[in-house]
């Protein structure tokens, strides 16, 4: 399969920080590849550079088969970004802000209109496209926003954190656009701290810590990588969960504790009914207890020693 997006060595320093240190990575063509890591990782950075915003220190990209730097014009004709967050007008309506967008790319003014008119459509904005932008929902805007960078029909998108503080329903909207997209062929980079985000629309995934790449596959392929299941304990009485979670600690490292449920990665399956026999050794009554596949919140928490979360991002 053609690849619409290739990058082979990226570099990329701020000063004495170096935020991107040999970075490789491939979007195949018509499929979404999610650029999982932390806050500080150097996603964005990775994003800006293959949009063409910023230049590389080392390293080569090619975006449609065209080089990043020799080729930057040519690259921002094929590409569409949503950033972080909603780059519209607020002072505009929904088609005003998507008709100057036309304008911007070329479109006369009855060619601006019929594809804001269309895009306004398919996205349900319909009723809300003579209001302005300021008076729209968080969800509303992201929409707006994924429209506005839909104008000249890319064939590749980058979505950078696109469902950042939005409500759940309102991040399952963006995802239902975004496999629609894909369905219609576009390709898709897609960064995210939100590991069920990944694992819903992501092909393939490459995970990045202190600009490396430290893992890459299938969301499936990477949950085996660990080689590790998730063991779950919750016990009938809040007041036994110290003891659960000795149980636990005697057996596997580092157990957790969220909402009443200790949890632990293990490696042998064997450990389920030596929990459950020094339970009842205990006296503790079990009220859920089971052996899953590991979540990609938890692989990533194996991989890197820390939640998406957490460190501070690098702005470019």
């Amino acid at each position: 399969m053609t690849n619409a997006i290739l990058a082979e060595g990226l570099v990329k320093r701020f000063g004495q920080t170096t935020a991107l240190n040999g970075v490789d990575l491939a979007v195949r063509q018509g499929t979404v590849l999610g650029l999982l890591g932390p806050n500080g990782a150097g996603k964005t950075t990775a994003v800006r550079i293959l949009a063409t915003l910023l230049r590389p220190d080392a390293g080569r990209a090619t975006v449609g088969g065209l080089d990043v730097v020799r080729d930057a014009h040519r690259v921002r004709g094929l590409i569409g970004l949503t950033g972080q967050y909603a780059s519209v007008d607020e002072s505009l309506t929904g088609s005003e802000n998507l008709r100057l967008i036309g304008r911007l790319h070329g479109f006369d003014r009855g060619a601006a209109k019929a594809r804001a008119a269309e895009l306004l459509r398919d996205f349900r904005l319909e009723d809300a496209a003579d209001r302005a932008a300021k008076t729209y929902s968080g969800g509303m805007r992201r929409r707006l926003d994924l429209a506005a960078s839909l104008v000249a029909r890319p064939q590749l998108l980058f979505l950078d954190e696109p469902t950042t503080g939005l409500d759940p329903r309102a991040r399952a909207d963006v995802w239902d656009i975004a496999r629609e997209l894909v369905a219609s062929g576009v390709s898709v980079l897609l960064t995210t701290q939100y590991l069920d985000e990944a694992d819903q629309l992501a092909d393939e995934i490459v995970v990045i810590d202190h600009g490396r790449v430290i893992a890459g596959g299938t969301p499936d392929e990477l949950k085996r990588q660990t080689g590790a299941q998730t063991l779950a304990v919750r016990p009938a009485l809040e007041s036994d969960v110290d003891k659960v979670r000795a149980v636990v600690a005697e057996l596997a490292a580092s157990p957790e504790l969220a909402g009443g449920v200790v949890t632990a990665q293990v490696t042998d399956p064997t450990v389920l009914p030596v929990v459950v026999r020094r339970l009842d050794d205990a006296g503790v009554a079990i009220a859920e207890l089971a052996l899953r596949t590991s979540t990609l919140d938890e692989v990533f928490l194996a991989l890197t020693g820390h939640r998406a979360e957490q460190e501070e991002e690098i702005r470019a």
